[in-house]
């Protein structure tokens, strides 16, 4: 499949110099749909964060550090974390590249062998990590007028397409509903009635579908859904609220846990952020 993505102009420019030598806001930007999440921006002063995703962070310009599970810290230009695997990230810089897999959307086994198999830093991809900063010059420059789809973006970064996972189709509706709505109050009870299996053997075939609990998937979602906030002008409360959180603490708790970062930080260090909507697969 060919990509729509047309970085000519952009590539040399990134080969040149690193991406925060771009316009001070301009630089900073996210593309978001369902399956993927591509974050240029701050980083912060994080805690150890746990996210439900495959994370192939990049160096948009000084080397980031990396510590996965709480081991040494590694310096690299290309890290990649699994999914529910707690860790922190730093950089100089402070400005980084951050693309983000839902895993229920592809085939674990059909990943690039250099994300399957890795848990932290990754050396000798430096096509990829030029691809992601190229990638990154263009959603910059392009982004807004011309969002990609998720198989436009992989074929760019990856080469190809990433191969999608063949689910069950009781899960995939399940799945559908959770991402249609992540703040709704939807109990795995009623999901396994949708599905039109018992409890326990709907518990037993989500989790041997996507490789998660389903409350580990429902309450990543719905952190998940906070990306869509960001840039909103509004009382963090009533972004709990609109996020399905029951009050302020739970969604702080549940945020920094998550991310780790405080709401307010994220929301602080996201005022100049450019978030392009995009199509799905």
């Amino acid at each position: 499949m060919n990509s729509c993505i047309d970085v000519s102009g952009l590539a040399l420019a990134a080969e040149r110099r690193p991406a925060v030598a771009l316009d001070h806001v301009s630089n900073r930007v996210m593309w978001i749909n369902d399956e993927r999440v591509f974050y240029a921006g701050l980083l912060g002063a994080m805690s150890s964060r746990t996210m439900g995703g495959w994370h192939l962070y990049v160096a948009l310009g000084a080397p980031i550090r990396i510590s996965v599970n709480g081991a040494a810290w590694q310096t690299t230009e290309l890290a990649v974390v699994p999914p529910y695997q707690p860790h922190r990230v730093d950089c100089d810089e402070r400005l980084i590249g951050d693309l983000v897999i839902e895993p229920e959307t592809v085939d674990a086994a059909a990943l690039p062998a250099f994300v399957r198999q890795a848990c932290g830093a990754v050396h000798n991809e430096h096509a990829f990590v030029r691809r992601m900063r190229e990638f990154h010059a263009w959603l910059c420059a392009r982004g807004r007028g011309m969002p990609p789809s998720s198989a436009e973006a992989d074929a760019f970064l990856f080469g190809q397409v990433l191969a999608p996972r063949v689910l069950d189709a009781r899960i995939a509706r399940v799945l559908q509903t959770i991402n249609r709505d992540p703040a709704a109050a939807l109990t795995a009870v009623e999901c396994a009635a949708q599905a039109g299996l018992s409890f326990s053997r709907f518990l037993h075939l989500f989790k041997q579908q996507t490789d998660t609990s389903f409350r580990n998937l429902r309450a990543w979602k719905r952190a998940r859904s906070l990306l869509h906030h960001v840039t909103r002008d509004a009382n963090l409360l009533n972004v709990a609220l609109d996020t399905g959180y029951p009050d302020s603490t739970h969604f702080s708790h549940t945020i920094r846990q998550v991310y780790g970062l405080r709401p307010r930080d994220i929301f602080a260090g996201s005022r100049r952020l450019t978030v392009v909507g995009a199509a799905g697969g």
